[in-house]
């Protein structure tokens, strides 16, 4: 059993509607994690090493007003759709719909203000907490009403993340959690000499604006060939590559099955993170440049993190042949995530 506890964060700005930001502590003997109403934000998550001391392995800030000012969405849900929307554009039963572009020509994770920046309705349930939202008709650009629940438990040494939609139009869904891990302890200035493997025998090409070219390349002989585990900072040497911004293509079916596996040799932490999703976006955390300053006043600077976003695929609203985020009336989008910490 996980003892959750419930208190006061913090208020959003008077200009944005002054109400409370809860915090959630949900703990276990070996994994503590703070979850906020804002954007259903991990704020923290520690997990022993070795040698059984804890440390906090995801990249956030102490207070609220770090995650109300422009932040790389640190530990959030996105949404309505994760990843990017080519040119922020779909057609949808004959009705073409145009979203804000926030990422250069395209849009992405749900736009201006999308489900990482509103506050969410918790509800504490057992072993966890469940955070439900109704984004309006028409919020951001996309069509209908849509209802969604995302609940966090912990059992033990296991966090799940569940999401659940409902809309009243046809609308493409594909929520995940944004959460960026340095297993070493957040605060760690770079994530090289963490081992890395995904379990996917394809992942998907990119343009310059990192929209998929629509072809689905296997990984054999590749740089993106991670199915064995891979030293992070000497595959990226070996490759000359700038980092992962990449979509893996994993396993079909709706299953459970582990999709990832990162561990860090010096603490003997790892994670292993299992989904009943189609994709894995596995990010480097390139875009990270040390302007901000996060938890403990540490700042974060280019390859200090990683993310493994489990989702549906990027721009698959406009690419047939991708796997549908597709959600209608009468349907339940539904998707779990479990992430698994331990010790090797």
């Amino acid at each position: 059993m996980a003892e959750v506890k419930r208190e006061v964060f913090g208020r959003m700005p008077p200009e944005e509607g002054g109400e409370e930001v809860e915090k959630f502590v949900l703990q276990s003997d070996s994994v503590r994690v703070e979850i906020l109403s804002l954007g259903c934000i991990i704020a923290a998550l520690e997990t022993k090493g070795r040698d059984g001391r804890f440390a906090d392995v995801v990249l956030g800030f102490d207070t609220l007003e770090g995650y109300t000012r422009k932040h790389p969405f640190f530990g959030a849900v996105v949404g309505r759709v994760a990843n990017r929307i080519a040119k922020g554009r779909f057609t949808v039963e004959g009705k073409e719909y145009q979203l804000f572009l926030n990422n250069g020509p395209n849009s992405l994770h749900g736009g201006a203000k999308g489900f990482d920046k509103v506050l969410w309705s918790p509800q504490v349930v057992p072993n966890g907490v469940c955070f439900f939202r109704l984004s309006p008709d028409g919020e951001e650009g996309y069509p209908g009403e849509l209802k969604v629940w995302v609940t966090y438990t912990l059992h033990g040494s296991e966090l799940a993340i569940n999401y659940r939609a409902q809309s009243s139009k046809t609308t493409p869904v594909n929520l995940t959690n944004h959460a960026y891990f340095n297993l070493a302890g957040q605060g760690s200035p770079d994530i090289y000499d963490h081992e890395i493997s995904i379990a996917a025998d394809s992942y998907l090409p990119v343009d310059d604006t990192k929209i998929p070219t629509g072809e689905v390349a296997a990984v054999q002989g590749t740089a993106f060939d991670l199915r064995q585990p891979v030293e992070l900072g000497k595959h990226l040497r070996k490759f000359h590559l700038d980092g992962f911004d990449h979509n893996f293509c994993l396993p079909p079916g709706r299953a459970r099955r582990l999709v990832a596996r990162a561990h860090h040799p010096p603490t003997g932490r790892t994670v292993e993170v299992h989904s009943t999703q189609p994709g894995l976006q596995f990010y480097t955390g390139n875009n990270l440049d040390g302007s901000l300053k996060g938890k403990g006043a540490t700042t974060y600077p280019k390859h200090s993190a990683f993310c493994l976003e489990t989702q549906h695929w990027p721009d698959a609203v406009n690419q047939p042949h991708f796997p549908s985020t597709l959600l209608a009336p009468g349907e339940e989008y539904n998707h779990t995530t479990w992430f698994c910490f331990g010790t090797a």
